[in-house]
């Protein structure tokens, strides 16, 4: 007998002199131990069958239903192993209704005859009834004082599964955070995910392998997971104590239901879910006012109800749901997505500094985002009467949806570098550049180099390989290549254009193909390179003056992406540097021998038109830096080059009457998004039919763009809905880069902006998290400020929303009708009085309108007010509203004038007699103002007082 000094336990220990006899009773004597070693020991229950394990788990469910914390019983249990669930994770099923796990105790042997078909027999082991809400069996825990014995191996011809011995991150994390069962499992399942989901793309012993100094993606992923559950970690687990301590001790002993703290479903999943959210309870009703809806047409209506959005956050999910994913980009759609196995998730990423994101070194690395916002974009076909229908989904006869997410670059942790996945790709050697410079490379930054070559090439093929699962492996062997430095001065617009592939010149019938053009400024010349990880530094801004030297090498370019190419797309910017590279090249001429004459003649032919360069589907673009990013004296040179301090304009510069330019470019942030008619002289470009979405060619989007969060100034944008299929983000909050827009004057003398062919948006800020249901963007915004009718500028040819406190002086006009809802014509004693052709519709819509004077004591403004406003204007209840309105629809229409006909207010600077009560007052008056009321209520007495403290404080400067 031995004594152990760590837990204080007397044990029986095996020497060279010891000897195991079987037992013989006369042989055997009995001696008694001293009371150290007499400690009562763990009684193991009768063995239970499958059927008697059932009849306890039903009654002991109801025994501890109560308890928040249950205490695992200890049986005995004869099954046979039906399934191995996981057997680098210890867990098999037995008799198809309990899960055994072995991870607390070594396996002996490697588990070499637990495969389906044995006979178990298993001693002391622990139940635990439904440690974790979503594991579907009941748990049978073998700790160290458990024993398993193999009653008989398997007469079935299945396949043994080695148990790794080394390098098993199950059992690491384990041991290492000494997790109870309801984790353990947690932590099986979402491990199992991961490495379903991708391991596709890098291999499963990429993902699970895993050292000291260099963690694997699966626990770069799990630990901060585990961390943050277990902030104060468990003490070590005590294999003594749990082996021979009197009272039996281990982390199986005591458990707590586990509900799973957070999620990472597959990307199929996510979008599947995300579009049940955004259905849930959802009513056409909810996307518009019914103040509002109540005087719209047929045609408006289902115009308005035509596209909408709901934003869904990671608090939205219960558990909170992470997004997992590699980075990838479509040829196809041109966009940026997040790929696993089960499909693709497209997004729209931004930086917090409000540079864009231009980062090609992240293709192909997997990524984790918490901090997201996914954004469902649902399209309506629907025939609705009038507003009084909008209840009956009867007349929703199609809806699609569209599903992408949007989040900061700041947020994303990268679990798996793309460089990493090609290593063994690459070559071993060193390379040097074919020009002088320093060689102060290694060779991991050189592999490094390479592998960023190498995956940003696209799949052979199949076109739709970049919508699946594939990994990053290449053929491509190690030759030189030539590379060209360029800055980009503008880019346009990815849309339809006439233009052809060089593989279908030939054909009789050409189609638009989608593509979009940058204007590039060359940056020295061509380099030459024996292996594309010697690519240097930014070397060739020496050659073209920007170090203060005369001597200047830079040229005009137009680069015309095309086919595979496009998937350039949402990584070219204005003011970036990027590096241009043909690989396996050894032409410095490459670039000027691929001048191709895809534009007519005619115009190449003229002397400002720069040569066009067809970007190849095999070349490679990388990002090197952005202008703002380089050196003084070096940015300097390149504005001079460029032009570019005058690119960016403010809105307010735009709305002048002074502006004279007809191309324009404004950052501002969206504050209505609605949906309208196309202009009738404007035809829509591009293919009729739209691609995922319900929008009809003739709809446009406008957008009502403020200079500032709150700010009055608004410049409204038109963008046909052809090009919308391409543009993401353009939600309200958010806030935009837009360029090239085309400037034009209405005939009411509005300044608004339309995007062209030239133009091209960019996302500088996401949006603040909205409601998952926003009836309308526009009231989200804050209210605009206070002012007099004295200081609003007639001159101004866009004015700025405000708000006036004002007096009602005289009502000018009032117009009621009642309109027909499909033809707009006169709805008289309940049908249409359209003849010619007859009209067939039944439903008719009540329209009103008012002309009013007001004046706030500093001047005085004829304001227009439409529908619901006109009953508030004149002081009516909605009884008495309603009364007037039924009161127009037997006669169809009734138009009232009072006083001077509208239009002909008072000549400017004009002396007038003003009247309080016995005395009179003489001043000189202005022009009046037309103003349109966008909204209007009556202050109360609490709120008049505040408002004329206000206006009194600064009377003496507005007057």
């Amino acid at each position: 007998m031995s004594n152990l000094k760590k837990s204080g336990q007397t044990m029986f220990v095996t020497s060279v002199s010891s000897c195991l006899l079987p037992c013989c009773a006369e042989q055997v004597r009995e001696q008694p131990l001293n009371s150290a070693s007499q400690g009562e020991s763990t009684q193991s229950s009768s063995l239970e069958t499958a059927e008697q394990l059932s009849c306890s788990l039903q009654l002991g469910a109801e025994e501890e239903r109560p308890r928040p914390t249950k205490e695992s019983k200890i049986i005995s249990y004869v099954g046979f192993v039906t399934k191995i669930l996981n057997v680098q994770a210890g867990l098999f099923l037995l008799d198809n209704q309990v899960c055994l796990c072995l991870a607390y105790q070594p396996l002996l042997n490697f588990a070499r005859g637990l495969r389906p078909g044995a006979c178990l027999e298993l001693i002391d082991v622990h139940l635990l009834q439904k440690p974790l809400a979503s594991f579907p069996f009941t748990v049978l825990g073998a700790c160290l004082n458990s024993m398993v014995v193999l009653k008989s191996f398997s007469r079935l011809s299945t396949p043994y599964q080695p148990l790794a011995s080394s390098g098993n991150l199950y059992l690491q994390l384990l041991f290492h955070f000494n997790l109870g069962m309801p984790l353990y499992l947690w932590l099986v399942s979402l491990l199992e995910t991961f490495e379903e989901r991708f391991s596709c793309f890098f291999g499963r012993r990429r993902l699970l392998s895993s050292t000291h100094q260099n963690p694997g993606a699966a626990e770069k992923f799990l630990v901060p997971l585990l961390q943050a559950m277990m902030p104060h970690r468990e003490e070590a687990r005590d294999i003594y104590n749990e082996i021979l301590s009197k009272i039996h001790q281990c982390p199986l002993q005591k458990y707590l239901t586990l509900n799973p703290p957070c999620q990472a479903p597959s990307l199929s999943a996510v979008c599947r879910v995300a579009e049940q959210k955004s259905w849930e309870g959802f009513s056409p009703s909810q996307l518009l006012s019914p103040l509002e809806a109540q005087h719209m047409g047929t045609q408006e209506l289902n115009r308005r109800l035509a596209w909408s959005y709901c934003t869904l956050s990671a608090e939205t999910f219960q558990p909170q749901l992470i997004l997992l994913g590699v980075l990838r980009v479509s040829s196809r759609s041109s966009s940026l997505q997040l790929q696993d196995k089960s499909s693709a998730l497209r997004c729209v990423i931004s930086h917090k500094d409000g540079s864009p994101f231009a980062q090609t070194a992240l293709i192909g690395s997997l990524l984790k985002v918490e901090n997201y916002q996914l954004v469902v974009e649902r399209f309506l076909k629907t025939d609705f009467p009038s507003w009084e229908h909008l209840e009956n989904l009867e007349h929703v006869r199609e809806k699609k949806n569209s599903v992408y997410v949007q989040f900061y670059l700041e947020d994303v942790q990268v679990l798996h570098a793309a460089e990493g996945q090609i290593q063994k790709c690459l070559r071993s050697g060193s390379s040097s550049s074919l020009r002088n410079k320093e060689d102060g490379s290694t060779t991991s930054e050189l592999e490094t180099r390479e592998a960023k070559m190498l995956k940003l090439e696209d799949p052979k093929a199949d076109p739709g390989r970049d919508e699946t699962c594939q990994g990053s492996q290449s053929s491509t062997r190690t030759r030189s290549c030539v590379s060209q430095l360029f800055l980009v001065t503008q880019k346009e617009g990815l849309m339809s254009r006439n233009y052809q592939l060089p593989a279908e010149e030939d054909k009789e019938a050409h189609e638009l193909q989608h593509s979009f053009q940058a204007t590039v400024l060359w940056l020295g010349r061509p380099q030459l390179w024996s292996h594309p990880g010697g690519i240097g530094n930014l070397s060739e801004l020496e050659e073209t003056g920007c170090d203060g030297k005369e001597g200047v090498t830079q040229q005009e370019v137009l680069l015309l992406f095309m086919g595979k190419s496009l998937r350039w797309f949402p990584f070219l910017h204005v003011d970036g540097l990027y590096r241009l590279t043909v690989p396996c090249c050894s032409d410095l001429e490459v670039f000027y021998k691929l001048c191709s004459p895809h534009l007519p003649a005619t115009f190449l032919s003229r002397p400002s038109c720069p040569p066009c360069v067809l970007v190849q589907d095999s070349w490679h673009l990388e990002h090197e830096t952005w202008i703002s990013c380089l050196p003084e004296h070096q940015v300097t040179a390149l504005s001079v080059l460029t032009g570019m301090d005058q690119r960016i304009v403010s809105i307010p510069e735009v709305l002048s009457s002074s502006f004279t330019g007809s191309l324009v470019s404004f950052c501002g942030e969206i504050v209505e998004r609605t949906l309208c008619a196309s202009p009738k002289n404007e035809k829509p470009p591009g293919h009729p039919k739209q691609i995922g979405t319900l929008l009809s060619t003739d709809h446009s989007v406008k957008l009502s763009v403020s200079a500032a969060p709150g700010s009055p100034v608004v410049m409204d944008v038109y963008i046909i809905a052809t090009y919308l299929q391409h543009l993401r983000g353009l939600l309200p909050g958010a806030k935009i880069l837009f360029q090239n827009l085309e400037r034009k004057i209405s005939r009411f003398h509005n300044v608004y902006c339309t995007y062209i062919a030239s133009s091209c948006v960019s996302i500088i800020s996401l949006p603040v998290s909205h409601l998952p249901f926003p009836s309308s963007p526009a009231e989200e915004a804050s209210s605009p400020s206070l002012v007099f009718l004295s200081s609003l500028r007639p001159q101004l040819q866009n004015p700025a929303q405000a708000r006036i406190l004002c007096h009602l002086s005289c009502v000018l006009t009032v117009c009621l009708q009642w309109i027909c809802s499909l033809c707009s014509c006169i709805f008289k004693e309940g049908r249409c009085t359209r003849h010619n052709p007859p009209c067939p519709s039944q439903t008719g819509v009540r329209q009103a309108s008012a002309r009013v004077v007001v004046e706030d004591g500093t001047g005085e403004a004829v304001v227009l007010c439409r529908n619901e406003h006109v009953a508030m204007m004149l002081g009516l209840s909605l009884l008495e509203w309603e009364a007037v309105q039924n009161c127009v629809q037997s006669r169809g229409s009734v138009f009232i004038q009072h006083g001077e006909a509208p239009g002909t207010g008072v000549t400017p600077l004009q002396l007038r007699n003003f009247r309080c009560g016995e005395v009179e007052f003489v001043s000189r008056v202005g022009p009046r103002l037309s103003l349109l009321c966008l909204k209007v209520e009556e202050v109360g007495q609490d709120a008049l007082h505040y408002l004329n403290t206000q206006r009194r404080s600064r009377t003496s400067s507005s007057c």
